[in-house]
């Protein structure tokens, strides 16, 4: 089995699925929107949705470390518009796609390090890091965005298959 056309494939699969449920945001949307005080705003949401299949897989594919200073100050993508999140998405997720297809079978090994004010939050092999908090991680959060794209009662996409809304 060829794994490596076996992780392009499931990337496509998975982010035309990620990219379904963006479009499915209404274009008026109040990206300030929470359904509860805990809850990141639907456009902090959508724009971590966002970058997790673009800028966060680029990272992880094209480098070894990812290191933030203690003075850093991390900028939340908060998408200015539905428009410029999915200008944003397909362009990164075609550069995530290019780095995955041209990865060496061996770099999946390579160790993978996020450090943040002097603290690694994350230190495993790049496939653990590629599929925890790249696949999984965008398939997580996509699910919770699919929450909010129902409680503004819109229809829902179907990701493996219809969903409720496709098949009425």
């Amino acid at each position: 089995m060829d794994y490596q056309k076996e992780l392009i494939a499931e990337f496509d699969r998975e982010t035309a699925s990620t990219r379904k449920l963006l479009e499915a945001i209404p274009a008026d949307a109040d990206f300030t929107f929470k359904p509860h005080a805990k809850s990141m705003s639907l456009g902090r949401l959508a724009g971590h949705v966002s970058e997790t299949a673009g800028e966060w897989a680029i990272s992880t594919l094209t480098t070894d470390k990812l290191e933030f200073s203690p003075e850093h100050k991390f900028e939340q993508y908060v998408p200015a518009s539905k428009e410029a999140m999915l200008e944003r998405y397909d362009r990164d997720v075609a550069k995530a796609k290019d780095a995955l297809g041209n990865l060496k079978p061996e770099d999946w090994d390579k160790n993978w390090k996020f450090v943040a004010g002097g603290q690694a939050w994350i230190d495993d092999s790049k496939f653990g890091v590629w599929r925890t908090w790249v696949l999984n991680h965008m398939i997580h959060h996509r699910a919770q965005l699919g929450v909010y794209v129902r409680l503004l009662d819109k229809p829902i996409p179907g990701m493996y298959g219809p969903s409720a809304d496709s098949s009425m």
